[in-house]
């Protein structure tokens, strides 16, 4: 197989990430599972190919204009784009990471808000390892949303199969008293629907890194401890990949047509 680009230095993830803070966190914890760990230097060892194709689905989901898109591109691109373009049914993005020496890649989709595109997106939904469900901090009614976000989402995966965020932006935006007051109401929240909470600025960029990475971390740690419980090098969730996610966007959207859901 085609030897891929060395991974940048800053998508190089020795320590576990921390949490954003433990009254809503999925895992209190300070470093790998021990398996895991063991698992990880010893395929780092033997570079193992197959490990070039580890790939775990992160499904991005909220109301219009609560700034998925821009969370996305920050991380990925390092930009923000001041001026707003909805996302069109769906758009993604891979990023790549070297994790406790292995090569690891999140496939990141990002789905448009509107009603209309809903049908196409949720087809995105299925075989997602993360669901991040995100709200506009500035805006109480897109939390409010995301309950439905993540029930839409959930409704196409297996029960208990992913891992689930709900990241509040544009915290820049809010002065201080009204950030904490809004971080309560979304902490109760995340503890209700079983997510870690995450408060980002795509336009500052803080703690958005530190929230991916902790993303491709839990990920990556569930894959291996997968791949020791089924006793063989699989592949992530069920193998659906980018070629088989389109396939069931044309078969989504050919479906819909016919139905005059859109």
């Amino acid at each position: 197989m085609p030897i891929p680009p060395p991974i940048s230095r800053d998508r190089v993830i020795w320590e576990f990430p921390e949490y954003y803070t433990p009254e809503a966190s999925l895992q209190l914890k300070k470093d790998w599972d021990i398996q895991a760990k063991a698992a990880c230097k010893d395929r780092a060892t033997r570079h193992q190919p197959w490990d070039r194709q580890k790939m775990s689905k992160v499904v991005v989901v909220g109301d219009l204009n609560v700034g998925k898109t821009c969370l996305i591109n920050r991380f990925c691109k390092d930009v923000f784009e001041r001026d707003y373009k909805a996302t069109i049914g769906v758009d993604f993005e891979i990023e790549r990471f070297e994790i406790t020496g292995i090569p690891f890649s999140l496939q990141i989709w990002d789905t448009a808000g509107q009603e209309k595109f809903k049908c196409i997106a949720s087809a995105y939904y299925r075989a997602a390892q993360v669901i991040v469900t995100v709200f506009d901090m500035a805006d109480i009614k897109s939390l409010d949303h995301t309950r439905q976000w993540l029930e839409e989402a959930t409704r196409e995966n297996e029960p208990d199969s992913c891992f689930i965020f709900l990241v509040g932006t544009k915290n820049d935006l809010l002065p201080s008293e009204e950030r904490q007051r809004t971080e309560k109401d979304a902490i109760r929240i995340a503890t209700e629907i079983h997510a870690e909470f995450w408060a980002v600025s795509a336009k500052t960029g803080e703690n958005v890194q530190d929230f991916f990475f902790r993303v491709a971390a839990l990920a990556f740690e569930k894959s291996i401890l997968k791949d020791m419980e089924n006793g063989v090098p699989a592949c992530i969730g069920r193998g659906d990949g980018i070629k088989s996610d389109r396939a069931n966007l044309e078969e989504a959207t050919a479906q819909d047509i016919k139905r005059g859901c859109c």
